[in-house]
């Protein structure tokens, strides 16, 4: 928690979710399991040799729930974290819907999530989304990043595969 804290120049509570993430995978993978996905307040740990799916909920915006990514096996292993400051119950400071990022475990992505969605702080939605991808794009061990603001999506760096997520949920599989 204090690397992926420090690397992201926030305190290390912003990695708690996703270490404890990493750690209950790591135990998974050494019990022999072949996919292995722990989710915890939006960080998401995953080792897996399938395909998985992930969608992204940004709270009121109409790009909520429509947006997801693809993971593949060989983007694993992955840490995967959503930070917001307009949606849920430990509001970021920024005002991104969602401020995914993708790192290389689920700790580095947690903190980072946290300090990319602070950097989204202007009145200017295509600024404040700049902001926050060049925030992201400065973090060590950060392999990309997704931010959502109102109706507005920007991002940067290497990101599993993006897809659409309309058929996701009129079959139920997300």
């Amino acid at each position: 928690m204090t690397q992926a804290a420090e690397a992201a120049n926030v305190g290390p509570m912003a990695a708690v979710a996703g270490a404890l993430a990493d750690l209950a995978v790591e135990e998974m993978i050494k019990s022999g399991a072949k996919i292995a996905v722990v989710e915890d307040g939006g960080e998401i740990s995953v080792r897996s040799s399938e395909k998985l799916d992930v969608m992204i909920y940004a709270g009121e915006s109409s790009l909520s729930k429509r947006l997801g990514f693809r993971i593949l096996p060989e983007d694993c292993p992955l840490g995967l974290a959503t930070s917001s400051g307009t949606v849920g119950h430990a509001l970021s400071l920024g005002f991104a819907d969602a401020a995914t990022v993708v790192a290389e475990n689920a700790a580095s992505a947690d903190a980072a999530a946290t300090a990319v969605c602070n950097a989204v702080d202007s009145k200017d939605l295509a600024s404040s989304i700049e902001s926050g991808l060049r925030v992201a794009q400065s973090i060590q061990g950060v392999k990309g990043a997704l931010i959502i603001r109102d109706n507005r999506v920007g991002f940067a760096g290497q990101l599993p595969g993006l897809i659409g997520v309309k058929q996701l949920q009129k079959t139920g599989r997300c």
